[in-house]
């Protein structure tokens, strides 16, 4: 199936426990840039997000947001350092034998001392983190590869309507080459009847001089080409997958085929086709830079 480069997924759960929400979004970028905000407590599992969203993305700019609160109670533990209230009570000590003063220390006072007792959070349990974390961003994924390949589908169907519209200005161009032929034959000997009244002319000059015009205006390999890589990029586009960068290949071919049946181009009609051609190349160009 065909994917677009842009898209949008969102998770979001709420348990007793906690609340995460992951949020992706996309545009258009010639390889994979991924662009990932979340709490630092999730940092360790960035190399594991990326190898993970790899299996759905191929390219695109993508910004991966991430959020997690934590409701579970019990989080923060009180920390006794008694390295450190020793060291207070000996000063203390010591204060009271340099100054004379009673040394009234008790455990109420030494507690309010800076650092003798802190709040800290208890380690997270990693595993368990990876699990809530690695479900959050796996249905984001799908989720936003499901916005892709709506997309796609839609820019797959614009995408076959401009090539057919193509190949019908390549039967025209095609059907309308002979006549051009013909039209400049008669219009070559006219001309050189009027210019020499009665005399004979031979027509193995005229052939002559019909065979060189063709020859400067003949876009037969140009068609051929063109209609190859028409239907090429319609088998692509059927068969699906990450084309993008192949389609841009075909569309560039296509472009170069289009300058030359233009360039060779004598005949008003051919001329207006040519450029019409490559309007609707350029169109497709277009297109083809939101494709995965």
């Amino acid at each position: 199936m065909l994917k677009s480069m842009t898209g949008f997924g969102r998770y979001e759960t709420i348990t007793d426990q906690y609340k995460i929400s992951v949020e992706m979004k996309a545009v258009n970028h010639r390889y994979l840039d991924l662009n990932i905000k979340m709490p630092k407590k999730f940092n360790c599992f960035e190399s594991s997000i990326r190898t993970l969203l790899k299996q759905y993305i191929q390219r695109g700019k993508i910004d991966l947001f991430i959020n997690y609160e934590d409701f579970t109670e019990g989080n923060l533990c009180l920390k006794y350092n008694a390295s450190l209230a020793a060291e207070y009570a000996a000063a203390f000590a010591r204060m009271a034998e340099q100054f004379q003063i009673p040394d009234d220390l008790t455990a109420s006072v030494l507690a309010k001392c800076p650092e003798v007792l802190s709040m800290e959070q208890r380690p997270d349990d990693e595993d368990q983190l990876w699990r809530i974390l690695s479900v959050g961003v796996q249905e984001a994924a799908r989720s936003f590869v499901e916005t892709r390949i709506t997309e796609g589908e839609n820019l797959k169907q614009d995408l076959l309507g401009k090539l057919d519209y193509m190949l019908e200005l390549v039967a025209f161009i095609e059907e309308r080459s002979p006549r051009i032929l013909e039209e400049y034959r008669r219009k070559l000997t006219d001309k050189v009847e009027e210019l020499l009244s009665s005399a004979s002319i031979e027509e193995s000059r005229i052939a002559a001089e019909v065979i060189i015009y063709a020859d400067k205006i003949c876009t037969d390999e140009e068609m051929v080409r063109l209609k190859s890589h028409i239907e090429t990029m319609k088998k692509k586009l059927a068969a699906g997958g990450s084309i993008g960068r192949e389609l841009d290949f075909l569309a560039q071919e296509m472009n170069r085929e289009a300058n030359t049946t233009l360039s060779k181009a004598n005949d008003l009609e051919v001329s207006e086709k040519a450029i019409a051609l490559k309007t609707e190349i350029e169109k497709v160009r277009e297109q083809i830079q939101n494709i995965e």
